[in-house]
């Protein structure tokens, strides 16, 4: 089945869509480019496995629009008409480097950058693209493997870089950018020990988040899914989020919860009311601008379906701002949203276990662990408008 992605974890400066299957990412075009058409990505293998290490760089070619795979060299490949059934993609892999040691890559698309441990890929083209790996789907060819993924944008106005845990947590890297000036931003690094702790941290616990860990026949520890998959897959139980978002809508049956989803415009504020089971948003005029209905784990794990975000300037922002405080327990805390300071954030019992455990095993405290994440800047992005190489880091699993 093709991946449906809950949102690309990406900058708002890029705008993002799934096209059959195919992630497709883009940002608003200038004139007089300043950013090379490629740029080296440095691959580093510290992850202390001895398994050899697959890379694909996969995505869309911004000049052309079309979609495929780029080679070692930048070089991009488009890909061949599909099929249904799925027919077999080209082989896209790149051989990645060996342990203790990085191999430079040129990049030239916008998209994904997956690495797997042990064994290539699994990818397929349907007649409307390429499908994704889903690893929530049992039947899933890439079930079994290790691996993971990075997603970025590069443009003419630099690149932005991140790397992601919106559908699940996997092996370990981190991602970075070189400026012009010679320095490096990096972020994504775990604490030591921080794999198995994040891995412990669900285990831990006797509410039904430790199944969303996924295991191979040998023993190996795969990945956990995101509880949006969780959900859906029964992994998690629907229930789970039901006692925080009832007590949400009685608190503001009888208060106010005020929006105000832009930083830079202070001013521009709403006010959300329950009636029902209903929260109406109004204006300083007092007019209902949007309104939601009480929503469902599945809606808040997933920044979705009934907490839909739109890419406008009025009912988006209110859902980014309003799924930021549900998959952070804030909103009953603070009636004034966003609440940006880290140290409030999944401090209810009932939160987002899978979201906590991630941050709280980050060096830097920074991730992408739900669509919505960058609200309050607490992203794991790098970027930069004039990059020089970008960096990929493959961590320890320990």
């Amino acid at each position: 089945m093709p991946h449906q992605l809950t949102r690309p974890a990406l900058p708002l400066a890029a705008a993002a869509a799934l096209v059959g299957g195919v992630l497709v990412l883009g940002a608003p075009d200038h004139a007089g480019a300043a950013v090379p058409d490629t740029i080296p990505l440095k691959i580093t293998n510290n992850s202390g496995r001895s398994e050899p290490v697959y890379v694909y760089d996969l995505g869309t070619q911004l000049s052309s629009g079309q979609q495929g795979w780029a080679d070692a060299n930048g070089g991009f490949h488009a890909w061949p008409a599909g099929g249904n059934p799925p027919t077999p993609a080209p082989d896209a892999a790149i051989a990645g480097p060996t342990p203790g040691q990085s191999k430079t890559i040129r990049i030239p698309l916008s998209g994904r950058i997956y690495f797997s441990y042990g064994q290539k890929l699994d990818f397929r083209l349907t007649t409307g693209g390429l499908v994704q790996p889903a690893v929530q789907n049992p039947s899933d060819p890439n079930r079994n493997i290790l691996f993971n993924w990075s997603e970025y944008t590069l443009n003419d106005s630099g690149l932005w870089l991140n790397s992601t845990q919106v559908d699940m947590f996997s092996a370990p890297y981190a991602v970075g950018v070189q400026r012009s000036d010679g320095s490096v931003s990096s972020t994504g690094h775990l604490k030591s020990g921080g794999y198995n702790g994040f891995f412990n941290a669900l285990r831990d616990r006797s509410d039904g988040w430790a199944g969303l860990i996924q295991t191979r026949s040998d023993g190996t520890v795969l990945r956990a899914l995101s509880p949006l998959y969780g959900v859906e897959t029964g992994a998690l139980p629907a229930s789970v989020m039901d006692d925080y978002v009832n007590r949400v809508w009685q608190k503001y049956t009888t208060s106010t919860l005020t929006v105000t989803p832009f930083a830079d415009q202070p001013n521009t504020k709403y006010y959300g009311r329950v009636s029902g089971n209903v929260m109406n948003f109004t204006n300083a005029s007092g007019a209902v601008v949007t309104s939601f209905q009480k929503p469902d784990a599945d809606s808040v794990f997933g920044c979705h379906k009934l907490l839909d975000a739109p890419n406008d300037t009025v009912r988006g922002p209110i859902s980014r701002t309003l799924c930021a405080g549900f998959n952070r327990s804030t909103l009953l805390v603070n009636p004034n949203q966003p609440d940006t300071s880290a140290a409030a954030f999944y401090q209810d019992a009932v939160t987002n276990q899978y979201a906590r455990a991630v941050h709280a095993q980050m060096a830097d405290g920074k991730a992408y662990a739900f669509a919505f994440d960058d609200v309050g800047n607490q992203e794991s992005l790098v970027h930069d408008g004039d990059p020089r190489q970008a960096y990929l880091t493959l961590d320890p699993l320990s």
